[in-house]
């Protein structure tokens, strides 16, 4: 019998005001004890909302509408609250995707760990203690950190109060999301370490594909609310069913390769209020005929996986006698959406200079008491920006990336060194001058979600930066909008124009989020980590955006990101921060191919290869 059994799982959103949204449809899956199985999928593709179903946290509107989740044969959708409450750690447990708002702030570690512990088992204080040193220990955390509270543990360290009582169930629910290349391999490193030891079933859910297929056994690929792919961590690289799966496997692609390209998926996914009567991929799919757009697939048994495709069932049944799968029977791809090949570093141009850092350093007074510290930020930093290039600035975060945009744009003043925007100091601009020196400097910030007021249209978010610099009439202004939401790919303009962000998707709202830093026509563009926070599917399509924008407007930016392979396909060069200090500098293929410096080695070590992994088990 297997561990956990979800079958024909159903989850609705239902209100009143509006059409009931079904996020989660027909879902069936089992996982044994001790298995490793990844969850992947685009933002509301129903990973999150599955896993709440499964440890029954779904909040209202949302419930379970059909189905049920057998949890060593006992159904967990029909039991009393009370008997989900003693299971709840002691037989299963999550790690939430927000450490930071997982831990009581005003209560001790040890204090946290110990009233889980009290209540769901036996242990004396004497016991709990030594536990809670032993698990501490474990993920590598010095015990003394007990006596610590929430806000002075790193992220890694906040989530592991999920594992205090040895469950045999632990969903992960994003737990490396936003964070740097290097922490997320020792987290993730941790947990499996800790998985081996102590044996427990482990759903892993992320849209970070590479590090999913780093650690899982088995991968289950969601879409529009469905199971579409269930198969074995090698197979699925070697030979993905789905033309999906495939899809998400283009977007991803090893740094350090000789030529790197990688593609995005057209198109977005259904509206789950209204869910396709046949395959929801189809309008998406560079594969589909005609019976994909009349019947749904079911998720069936073929290859060394399941899959809901009917393109690879009749390739499946077509085979009969020999039931092997060979190169020619996987998905077909459409070409490699952005590559260097295709960038503009293939024009190879030349480009004045537009910006010049010269051994800038920032440091930071901290005071606790009567005690002064300093903190250096930044360290004798010195490059150029020029027309039509891309300098990209990487490293772990507090490496000093941020703080050198902000002293780039005005927002901080350098400590030390200076800031040449032509003849003018920017360390030395205040006021009037200060405001104007902005308007050739902008700005695309890391969160689209956060970075557009929710209150207002797009047309009145991208008109303020247009009255602001460009002193243009309404109507006017108006019409610029228009042109500049084309420039970014959102066309028709008039379908734009009066959403809220709310209305649109992450890459739309990044588009905009460009769209307004092009408003003032700048000279100089400061994309500090615009893919992060956007699923794989669509990183490839903005960074083709931004490309184009280098291209054909000649504008200089500085691309800020901890993800090396978007730094090699945008950047013309390269600089490697490291506690403040660039440790590396030369032109992208040169740092990511071929590393001079042992930290930058360790960035590109940190990295799932997905050629090794398919021929490897997982760590």
């Amino acid at each position: 019998m297997a561990l956990l059994e979800v079958e024909n799982l159903d989850v609705t959103y239902a209100t009143k005001q509006r059409p009931p949204l079904f996020a989660v449809r027909n879902v069936s899956f089992e996982l044994k004890a001790g298995e490793f199985v990844g969850l992947v999928g685009e933002s509301g593709s129903g990973k999150s909302t599955l896993g709440n179903a499964i440890l029954q946290l779904l909040l209202p509107p949302g419930r379970i509408t059909a189905g049920n989740v057998r949890f060593e044969g006992k159904d967990l959708t029909s039991i009393s609250e009370e008997e989900l409450r003693q299971m709840r750690w002691r037989d299963f447990s999550t790690v939430f995707q927000s450490s930071m708002n997982s831990l009581n702030p005003v209560t001790r570690i040890e204090a946290q760990f110990r009233d889980v512990m009290k209540e769901k088992s036996d242990l004396s204080n004497e016991q709990i203690r030594e536990r809670t040193a032993e698990l501490l220990q474990m993920v590598k955390i010095d015990p003394s950190f007990m006596r610590f509270y929430p806000h002075e543990l790193s992220g890694g360290m906040k989530q592991r109060v999920a594992l205090a009582l040895k469950p045999r169930f632990v969903l992960l629910d994003e737990p490396t999301t936003g964070l740097d290349v290097l922490v997320q391999k020792e987290i993730i490193q941790n947990l499996r370490e800790l998985q081996r030891q102590q044996g427990f079933a482990v759903l892993f859910i992320s849209h970070d594909l590479g590090t999913v297929l780093e650690v899982s056994d088995r991968i289950l690929v969601m879409y529009a609310g469905e199971v579409v792919e269930d198969a074995p961590k090698s197979g699925m690289l070697k030979h993905p069913i789905h033309p999906y799966t495939h899809g998400l496997l283009g977007s991803y692609a090893d740094p350090a390769a000789e030529d790197v390209a990688i593609s995005y998926i057209p198109g977005r996914p259904p509206d789950l209020t209204r869910p396709p009567k046949a395959c929801p991929y189809a309008p998406r799919c560079p594969e589909a005929i005609q019976i994909c757009r009349q019947s749904a697939p079911k998720l069936v048994q073929m290859w060394d996986g399941k899959a809901a495709c009917h393109v690879a069932q009749m390739q499946w049944e077509s085979r009969e006698e020999v039931r092997d799968r060979g190169l020619a029977d996987g998905p077909k791809l459409k070409d490699a959406a952005f590559s260097e090949a295709t960038s503009h570093k293939a024009l190879k141009l030349e480009g004045d200079e537009v910006l010049r850092v010269e051994n800038i350093g920032k440091v930071y007074q901290r005071r606790i008491g009567f005690k002064k510290s300093s903190v250096v930020a930044v360290d004798d930093v010195s490059f150029n920006l020029r027309a039509g290039h891309v300098t990209g600035l990487v490293g772990q975060s507090g490496s000093g990336k941020t703080t050198i945009a902000r002293l780039i744009t005005g927002t901080e003043h350098p400590s030390s060194g200076s800031i040449w925007f032509g003849k003018t100091q920017v360390n030395n601009v205040r006021g009037r001058a200060l405001h104007d020196y902005r308007k050739h400097v902008q700005y695309v910030f890391q969160d689209p979600f956060s970075a557009l007021n929710p209150a207002h249209t797009i047309q009145y978010l991208l008109m303020r930066p247009l009255l602001n610099y460009g002193r243009v009439n309404a109507a006017r202004a108006r019409q610029q909008v228009r042109d500049l939401l084309e420039t970014v790919g959102l066309s028709p303009a008039e379908q734009f124009e009066n959403k809220r962000p709310h209305q649109l998707s992450g890459g739309q709202r990044q588009r905009v989020v460009v769209a307004r830093a092009l408003a003032p026509d700048p000279d100089i563009i400061i994309a500090d980590e615009p893919i992060s926070m956007l699923d794989v599917s669509i990183r490839a399509e903005i960074l083709q955006l931004l490309d184009k924008l280098v291209r054909e407007r000649r504008i200089a930016m500085l691309y800020i990101t901890h993800d090396l392979l978007s730094a090699r396909l945008l950047s013309d060069e390269i600089l490697v921060l490291h506690h403040g200090k660039v440790v590396e500098q030369g032109t992208a293929q040169n740092v990511i191919r071929h590393p001079s410096d042992e930290y930058t080695r360790l960035l590109l070590e940190a990295i799932p290869k997905l050629e090794s992994l398919a021929d490897s088990q997982s760590l």
